[in-house]
This record gives C-alpha cells, structure tokens and sequence, in this order.
C-alpha cells in the first residue's frame, strides 16, 4: 500500500472527517436511515427526484393556466361581497360574435409565422458558421459572447431597437452619412420596427436548437456526399437540413409561441395598424368593470389556438423527417 493510500487510511484522517459539519452528518445514525430509504430502489431515487420539477410545473406553469381557465367560465371576477358568481360561456360567445376582434387575433398568428420563419433565415447561418466552421475551444466564447444582449431585460432591449431606428438614431444617420436620404426614414411604430424587435428579442431561443442540431451533425455525412460530387447547396438540401430538421422544429415552436404572447414589444416599437391580440386581451384586465373573465377567455383562446397550430407543425414535421428517412 503506497504513503499516500495509508494517510488516507489512517485513524487521523477519520477522526478530522467526523470534526467537520459533513462529517458528523454522514455519520449521524437517523440520516443514514434516511439515505438509506430513499435510495433503497431506483424507482424510489426518480421518485424523489422527478418531485420538484413535477411540483413546480403543477404550481407555477399549470396551476395559473387552469385559473385562467376557471376565470373565463364566470360572469364576474374578482367577485363583488355579496355577489353570487355564476357559470356561463359567455365570454368566449363575446370573441365569436364580435368580428372586431378577429383582426388583431389572426394579425398576431400571421405575424408570428412570418417573424418565425424571418427569424430562421437569420439564425441558420450564424448557427451553421459556430457550429461547423468555428473551432470547438473557441464556440464557447462565441456563444457567451451572442448571450451578452440577453442577459438584459426585454424592455431594455426594445428601448435600444428604438433608438437605433427613431429618426435620429443610428440608422438613419448613417444613411444621410452615406448620402443616400435627405430625410429621416420614419422606421418606428410600423410592422417594421415591431417585426425587428421581435426577431431580436426572439433570436436567441431559435439560435441555440438549431446550434445544437449542426453541432452533433458529423463532418464525415458531408464530406461523403462531396465525395460522390454533391455541390453545396445539394449537400445542404439533401444532408444537412433534413439532420438538423428537428432543431428547426423546436426553435419553430419555441419562436412562434413566444411571438403570440409578446405585449411589451408592440406597444413600444408598434403602432394603431399592428395592433396585436395581447395588447387586446390586455385592455380587458386595465378598465374597471367585471372585464377580467373576458380577457381570461380571450387569453384561453389564444393559448389554445397556438398550441393546435404548433401541433399540426410538429406533425408536418415528423412526417417530413420519416420520408427523409425512407
């Protein structure tokens, strides 16, 4: 046995484990009883680790959206003392029979499919470039560093957009630099300035899957089908897009559902013609009155819809990436 094997071993050694907090807790009999029944099975160590992740998404994430639920199906809320609550549908009739609301319903749905696919020509490149052409001990540092923005606040984030298209800001001004304006171009308060926000503010959630998806792509599939005279948009379109298409699947979803419920970023960077469906749930739950059941529905509705639409994505992709398969 080596010097070092027997230091370890030795009484001494033993005897400053016990001395320390960690040591007398390991070595206290009612936990070690307690060690042991929890890891008696690894069913039972799933259990107990699977508890609060479970608890949390019942608490924080279904919890609310149930409450959501049980507030669109009354007639008031909060209640009144001395007013009797009752059951009706109401509300969801109110966003069927009103077909003022219908525009900035599908407006929201088109503006999050179009932004979502704006976002992915945008992000497929930067992803392809970290992933495949930056070395592995540099890909770090570029990720940190494309993560810098968004370790700021969302509002934060589309003061800045604002500043750099308001009619003094960056972009103007370089173009009158370059002489190619006389006037400030008005970029603000448009779909423009609002789908530039989006796309930013939105970007990262799409970057990092598919940057996940072209990272485990191996080199070797590419470098075959060059072999064999594959040029490289057919490598692209035949090897590394229907490899990578469940990373699009997920930034897709992640994207477009985001979009749906984005308000902050619409009333600032949009303006009476992009008035979004978020902004409309919104002014139900702002004006005095028993209005928070029909924004509650109205909410509902949305959620729904969203998740419907995604789903039907999701299956049109699987049925995309099995006939790649065959």
């Amino acid at each position: 046995m080596s010097l070092k094997a027997g230091a370890a071993n030795s009484p001494g050694t033993h005897e400053a484990s016990r001395r320390t907090f960690w040591g007398r807790l390991i070595n206290w009999t009612p936990y070690r009883l307690l060690m042991g029944i929890v890891t008696a099975s690894p069913r039972r160590q799933f259990l107990i680790l699977a508890a609060f992740p479970v608890l949390w998404l019942l608490t924080q994430h279904l919890g609310p959206m149930l409450q959501m639920l049980r507030v669109s199906l009354t007639d008031a809320y909060p209640v009144a003392p001395g007013v009797e609550q009752h059951f009706t549908f109401d509300n969801y009739a109110r966003f069927f029979g009103d077909r003022i609301f219908w525009q900035p319903f599908f407006r929201t749905l088109i503006f999050a499919s179009v932004l979502t696919f704006c976002t992915l020509i945008l992000t497929y490149p930067v992803a392809y470039f970290l992933a495949c052409h930056v070395s592995r001990k540099n890909q770090m540092l570029m990720l940190l560093l494309l993560l810098i923005p968004f370790w700021v606040g969302e509002i934060v984030r589309t003061y800045a957009i604002m500043i750099l298209l308001g009619n003094t800001g960056a972009v103007n001004l370089v173009l009158k630099w370059f002489g190619l304006i006389d006037r400030p171009i008005p970029f603000m308060y448009t779909s423009f300035s609002m789908g530039i926000g989006i796309v930013y503010l939105t970007a990262l959630y799409m970057l990092l899957p598919l940057y996940s998806a072209l990272e485990k792509l191996p080199k070797s599939y590419n470098e075959a089908a060059a072999d064999l005279g594959a040029g490289a948009w057919t490598r692209f379109r035949r090897v590394t897009m229907p490899l990578t298409l469940e990373g699009v699947s997920s930034g897709c979803i992640l994207v477009f559902l985001i979009s749906t419920g984005f308000y902050a970023t619409p009333v600032l960077l949009g303006g009476p013609s992009t008035t979004v469906f978020a902004e409309t749930i919104a002014g139900f739950f702002h004006v005095a009155g028993d209005e928070w059941p029909t924004g509650a529905a109205f909410a509902t509705i949305m959620f729904v819809t969203a998740m419907l639409l995604t789903g039907i994505f999701q299956r049109l992709m699987y049925a995309m990436r099995k006939g790649d398969t065959k």
